[in-house]
């Protein structure tokens, strides 16, 4: 991965947020302060900060599922995933769109899993058998 995204946004309570990205998620923290904290995101730098989350809105129309918008998220290799899907639903995760497959046999056939962290802030993680497919049209 040549260029990691960084993204900060916020939270609600940073111990809070702690477990859950440093133990359900299993990221590493990295710096923080009493007002934020961050985190290694599968590669990728968040930063957790104190204060009011996005307003989001199910109006992402995906095959037959309205999503939160806007959300964030992760792509995975498939067998990544299905390992965070597990410590998911082992943490007692309630989903916003459970763990399925979408565009099966289709270019672009993926694993996706909706839910929102203990803030209320959506999260999408994507599975993919093949990596190479992740932009296929």
């Amino acid at each position: 991965m040549p260029h990691p995204f960084h993204i900060a946004y916020h939270v609600t309570d940073l111990d809070e947020a702690r477990r859950f990205y440093g133990r359900v998620l299993n990221c590493t923290e990295g710096r923080s302060t009493e007002t934020w904290v961050d985190f290694d995101f599968f590669g990728h730098q968040i930063s957790l900060h104190l204060g009011e989350p996005f307003a989001t809105a199910a109006t992402g129309k995906v095959g037959d599922h309205m999503v939160p918008m806007p959300h964030l998220g992760v792509v995975l290799p498939l067998e990544d995933w299905q390992v965070l899907r597990e410590r998911l639903e082992d943490a007692g995760t309630e989903w916003v769109l459970a763990p399925s497959v979408r565009f099966e046999g289709e270019p672009g056939e993926q694993w996706t899993m909706f839910f929102r962290d203990p803030a209320g802030n959506p999260l999408e993680v994507k599975g993919f058998a093949r990596m190479d497919q992740v932009f296929a049209v």
